[in-house]
């Protein structure tokens, strides 16, 4: 990551260093799709292990079934995940993470422990900023 600043020209050079602080950096949207609610969710349930679509979305809760699809979607085309079609009847999907997914993964898991190991003294912020 550096901080120099990114021509519209630049962004697509592929030599160039990706700054996604730059408006048309290319890694930009992808850190918008790792980062989105349910791609996050998704990526680090992954870590589990290969997961098919109707058990993925009972493991992610609240997620619809079109926001499921749209997301690994967008994290399959990101090279995130690995969607394997398994000839059987019915066919099966199953989902797993590249290594690329995987290293992401283990990045957003890392911040999700640190979130839940501080509820406590984020609970007290926020009722704190709440009263102020």
């Amino acid at each position: 990551m550096t901080t120099r600043q990114t021509t519209a020209a630049d962004a697509s050079d592929p030599t160039l260093e990706a700054d996604v602080f730059a408006r048309n950096c290319a890694s930009r949207p992808v850190l918008q799709n790792v980062a989105s609610r349910w791609g996050v969710l998704a990526l680090v349930a992954l870590r589990e292990g290969p997961y098919r679509f109707s058990a993925l979305r009972r493991r992610v809760e609240g997620v619809s079934e079109r926001m499921l699809s749209q997301t690994l979607q967008t994290l399959e085309r990101d090279g995130m995940i690995h969607r394997e079609v398994q000839q059987s009847i019915p066919p099966r999907v199953e989902y797993t993470l590249t290594d690329l997914g995987a290293q992401v993964a283990k990045h957003l898991e890392a911040l999700i422990v640190t979130l839940e190991t501080n509820i406590g003294t984020i609970q007290e912020a926020q009722a704190t900023y709440r009263r102020d």
